[in-house]
């Protein structure tokens, strides 16, 4: 009885996620689209000027306070955290635009969601709790999340977190104060920024502005971190150092939706192959262990 179950149960696994596959299949042509939408439209994106970033973490504190999280410096991205600034020693040191808290041996910058323009989290979340607007945010609705942290593996930037501490734990992460967006306000940390080292705006002026920066002044590094990485970003940084020397993460310039899907699609091969070979394996056992079979009385006779 044991062992049917457990047979069973193979099953039941293999038949849930060629269902969960065919579901995103069915609605991987819509998603796309959305997609792609999103990508024209671009909406409105925040540049980081990390040469003027000065490390008071206003930014920080502001969006804590906006979205009723505890206060307190961040170490890191958490689910009470939905941004931080980091501090980057430099192995060399560097003149700069602003020494604020830097100074020439470190820098000090916001990290949060990249809110790309074809989001990898998106295509791979199989409920659709996780969407790109035309707007420029990458929203989450916890109601339809189902905990799968797909999300979690397929961003390249490593950002969602998982609130492990609660009994039904969702995946926590910057919304780029999507309704505040439409309310027509700026995002907290922007609007909370002493010395202008973030910006807010239609990504095509913030682009344009990044551009601007980096002509009218050689110590800028010549990139525009978030134009192009991944198809593009929501969030775009400017720099005074290069940004693998500020432990950003080099990744594609080519969209991750498509190679989401093609690690998904496999899914229901390997699970079906895999509960194939298990049984297999556990009708062995079991023949192993009842052992040869030996003649009856009735035939002896």
């Amino acid at each position: 009885m044991g062992a049917a179950l457990t047979r069973r149960e193979f099953l039941q696994l293999a038949a849930a996620a060629g269902a969960g596959v065919t579901v995103l299949s069915s609605g991987r042509s819509v998603a796309a689209a959305r997609s792609r939408h999103a990508a024209g439209v671009a909406g409105t994106a925040i540049l980081i000027d990390i040469a003027r970033c000065i490390g008071c973490r206003s930014c920080e504190a502001a969006c804590k306070a906006y979205h009723r999280f505890p206060a307190g410096e961040a170490q890191d991205l958490s689910p009470t955290a939905w941004t931080y600034v980091r501090t980057q020693a430099l192995r060399t040191p560097r003149p700069h635009l602003n020494l604020g808290a830097g100074g020439a041996g470190r820098r000090t910058f916001k990290v949060q969601c990249m809110h790309c323009l074809e989001p990898a989290c998106a295509s791979a979340c199989p409920v659709a709790a996780l969407q790109k607007t035309p707007q420029g945010p990458v929203t989450y609705d916890a109601s339809r999340c189902i905990g799968c942290r797909y999300c979690m593996v397929a961003c390249p930037f490593q950002i969602p977190r998982f609130e492990w501490r609660k009994p039904l734990p969702t995946i926590a992460k910057c919304n780029m104060c999507a309704e505040r967006q439409k309310r027509g306000e700026r995002p907290a940390c922007v609007e909370a920024c002493p010395v202008q080292a973030l910006q807010f705006g239609p990504r095509a002026a913030m682009l344009a502005e990044a551009t601007q920066r980096i002509g009218a002044d050689p110590r800028y590094v010549p990139q525009i971190y978030g134009a192009e990485e991944v198809g593009g970003t929501s969030i775009l940084y400017v720099s005074d150092v290069p940004f693998e020397e500020l432990g950003f993460p080099v990744v594609t310039r080519e969209p991750l939706p498509a190679y989401t899907w093609r690690v998904l699609g496999k899914l229901p091969g390997i699970v079906l192959t895999l509960g194939a070979l298990l049984t297999a394996v556990e009708m062995l056992a079991r023949r192993q262990q009842q052992g040869p079979r030996t003649p009856d009385a009735g035939g002896e006779a």
